[in-house]
């Protein structure tokens, strides 16, 4: 990753693929259950940078990004945690950008998140969703959905759904059924 406008930002040597797969997870459809259904979707930016590259329990990388830009780590109270944030973000769209990877960034996507809730609203469709995972890890109150609340119920006939993995399911019985 290389930032705009620091170009001792690209020493850190930071990476990130392009295109999250998810493979884990079943598909049902019309009652019927795909164990082995993967799918692909695409980056949000902060995605990336506030919350796999940032987050302490992850790559813990603001620490890093605050000491390359020079900021002031001496108390929580200069804000370098969000100054190195913000950095680290722009580093993320500005590098896929470079690489011609399409990564939406939090205000667009949430704008067209918020013209498709009024779309289905004006239609008297309600919008499900987990208002936790609608609104990005940073600036959540400048965008749209931070203001609105959500139905959690989830779709039962035909959605994505978290499964065990394989090696944790029991084993199917082995020989004649009838001779257990």
């Amino acid at each position: 990753l290389e930032h705009p406008d620091h170009a001792a930002f690209a020493e850190l040597g930071l990476k990130w693929y392009a295109l999250p797969v998810l493979a884990d997870m079943a598909l049902k459809i019309g009652g019927i259950v795909y164990p082995f259904a993967p799918f692909n979707g695409y980056y949000m930016g902060t995605e990336i940078g506030a919350r796999n590259l940032a987050d302490a329990d992850r790559y813990n990388q603001l620490p890093a990004v605050a000491e390359c830009f020079g900021l002031d780590t001496s108390n929580e109270r200069t804000l370098w945690r969000d100054r190195a944030l913000v950095e680290l973000n722009r580093a993320v769209l500005y590098s896929f950008d470079k690489a011609g990877i399409s990564v939406g960034d939090h205000h667009n996507l949430g704008a067209q998140f918020e013209a498709f809730c009024t779309h289905e609203t004006g239609r008297k469709r309600q919008v499900n969703g987990d208002w936790s995972w609608l609104n990005p890890p940073m600036s959540g109150p400048q965008t749209p959905q931070f203001h609105r609340e959500y139905d959690n119920a989830v779709c039962t006939h035909t959605n994505f759904f978290y499964q065990a993995p394989p090696w944790q399911e029991p084993k199917p019985a082995t020989g004649c059924p009838f001779h257990l």
